[in-house]
């Protein structure tokens, strides 16, 4: 039945000039070919299609069938033969309808899908739609630039996989789908790459499109995904992907000016400041992604020249870190840390100039490492971005260290990162009184102006011990340290003069904060053993609050067994003050009795 209505269509319209087709013909003939679809008659339809006195109908009419065709081809199962005969309608289609309205039909099928169809749908459609493209005559850059738009759009809302078997898996198909899509861009990209040397305006607009495709392609996936290579894996589908992104890029002669240019001239104006903050985030996200690949994975690394100093790439590349460890989510987090590391690696210790320092960027990215160190949730990414940070040290010179320190210990706002760097003015500092050359950074007036910043309470008597109790031990064994190493005669770091400073701003306030805290943590110790006499049961709980989240129930024993601890700490503290002043008083009285 549906054949023969599709049939008596045909006949109608094959006496009729192509001129003549009306809109009652297209709808009849959609819908007749439709039901022959439904109705399990693909190769009836698949025959009238092929037939030679039917090409001018088809030519004008065959895009309607676009839509039906793909839901047949997924309701069908894979070995069966209707299936077969729908693709090759859809083949047929592609070489006989007009390409203007085929590539319509196929991108609006491709625009209309979602969800877990969507990698199905691109795939499908991606050989018609190349077939077509390739065809097309007028505002083929576009076209293509569309395409890819489209299609990209379309599967950036999927999630990526990121782990070895969601890779393995790849239940979406998103990995095949989009080497898929590099092998659909690959004649255009050999169009440009024959045409280069012509000045045709629609060949520098195609390449335009590419770049553009390229650039949202490292945005999404390859941001995203996980790249280091996976044992078990044999090739790497996102691996293999970013190669293919990366040489497009080589072909079209891209990839250099993107490594270095930033292509801040050819950003598109926008009069909306929002889309232009849009473009601009989107922008810096694939170059970041660019640099990645490049120095860390090494994709495109024998392309890229080789004069440039390590320094020079450091500062290159300072800007893309920033992007990557602004981020939260750990696969770009990682690529943050592994471009950062790399880039650090390949220089000399003590290479780096302070002048570096007056970059914003250089300033930045540690306080943005710092902040991955203190607040990131991931324990491996927290230990390798202090690896990181010392790392970054190490390279500068004593200037560039010394105005790093001062910089972290105004910003850092943590008392165990200050402790840490703390920690690291000690290391200078021996090094200056051990070496042979002299540091005027980490010794005399440089020093104690250091050591103002060093040696104080945050808020005098009343600074909260226990919080900055890392902090403060670090500072203790700093002044220890000085007073053992610097004789008063010598007064190498500068120490003695500012000796008097140093008990007003920090020794004297620390003994009063001691004895407050440990006063008051003492009483509190004392409360808490009263009422769990008091109580009905030594099981009474008290609810802790953190960060608005609510943790796990405290018995009265575990909150006395903290407060215990905290006046260990304070003990701690104590005692290493108190060898502080023994030592202060030793070398004084040593002086004194050889005058």
């Amino acid at each position: 039945m549906a054949v023969d209505e599709l049939q008596a269509i045909i006949q109608r319209c094959q006496i009729l000039e192509e001129a003549d087709f009306k809109g009652e013909d297209f709808n009849l003939f959609q819908v007749a070919g439709q039901k022959c679809l439904e109705d399990g008659y693909a190769a009836q339809l698949l025959e009238v299609i092929k037939n030679e006195k039917n090409k001018v109908i088809v030519k004008n009419m065959g895009w309607n069938l676009v839509s039906p065709l793909v839901r047949c081809i997924f309701i069908y199962k894979q070995e069966d033969d209707k299936r077969e005969h729908c693709l090759k309608i859809l083949d047929q289609l592609a070489q006989l309808c007009n390409p203007k309205e085929l590539f319509l039909s196929l991108l609006e099928q491709i625009e209309q899908t979602s969800g877990e169809q969507v990698c199905q749908t691109v795939m499908l459609l991606l050989q018609p739609l190349q077939t077509v493209l390739l065809k097309l005559q007028n505002k083929k850059a576009y076209s293509v630039g569309l395409s890819l738009a489209m299609i990209m759009n379309q599967l950036t809302p999927l999630p990526v996989p990121y782990t070895k078997q969601q890779i393995q898996e790849d239940k979406l198909g998103l990995c095949q789908c989009c080497n898929a899509v590099v092998d659909f861009a690959k004649p255009f990209v050999n169009e440009v790459v024959n045409m280069e040397k012509s000045s045709e305006c629609n060949d520098m607009e195609l390449k335009e499109e590419l770049l553009k495709f390229c650039m949202k392609s490292l945005k999404y996936p390859l941001l995203t995904a996980q790249l280091e290579q996976l044992e078990g894996i044999e090739e790497h589908p996102f691996r293999h992907f970013a190669t293919e992104i990366v040489d497009i890029l080589w072909d079209i002669r891209e990839l250099i000016p993107l490594m270095f240019l930033h292509r801040k001239g050819k950003s598109p104006h926008w009069e909306n400041q929002e889309f232009a903050d849009i473009e601009q985030k989107n922008s810096a996200d694939s170059l970041a992604c660019l640099s990645y690949l490049m120095f860390v994975q090494h994709f495109g690394i024998d392309c890229f020249p080789v004069v440039f100093s390590p320094s020079y790439l450091l500062q290159c590349n300072m800007m893309h870190i920033e992007v990557l460890l602004k981020r939260t989510e750990e696969s770009m987090l990682s690529k943050g840390l592994d471009l950062f590391e790399s880039c650090l690696l390949r220089m000399e210790d003590n290479s780096l100039l302070h002048q570096y320092l007056e970059l914003r960027d250089f300033i930045n990215v540690p306080q943005d490492l710092v902040k991955v160190m203190t607040l990131c949730p991931i324990e491996h990414l927290r230990k390798k971005s202090l690896n990181i940070l010392q790392l970054f040290i190490d390279k500068f010179d004593a200037e560039g260290k010394y105005t790093l320190f001062r910089c972290l210990l105004k910003t850092s706002n943590h008392a165990g990162v200050e402790g840490y760097i703390i920690k690291n003015i000690k290391d200078q500092v021996h090094l200056s009184l051990t070496k042979a050359c002299d540091n005027i950074w980490f010794t005399g007036h440089h020093l104690i102006s250091l050591l103002d910043l060093v040696l104080l309470l945050p808020e005098g008597a009343e600074t909260d011990l226990l919080q900055n109790s890392d902090r403060i031990m670090a500072s203790l064994n700093l002044l220890r340290y000085l007073v053992i190493k610097d004789c008063e005669s010598d007064n190498q770091t500068g120490v003695w003069t500012a000796l008097a400073k140093i008990e007003q701003n920090f020794l004297k306030p620390l003994h009063v904060g001691l004895n407050m805290s440990k006063a008051h943590y003492e009483a509190e110790i004392k409360n808490k053993k009263e009422n769990r006499r008091e109580a009905h049961s030594s099981n009474t709980v008290c609810s802790v609050t953190v960060s608005g989240e609510k943790m796990p129930a405290m018995t009265t024993e575990m909150q006395l067994q903290v407060l215990h601890s905290a006046l260990f700490t304070f003990d701690l503290i104590e005692s290493v003050l108190a060898r502080v002043e023994e030592l202060i008083e030793v070398k004084i009285k040593a002086v004194m009795d050889e005058n």
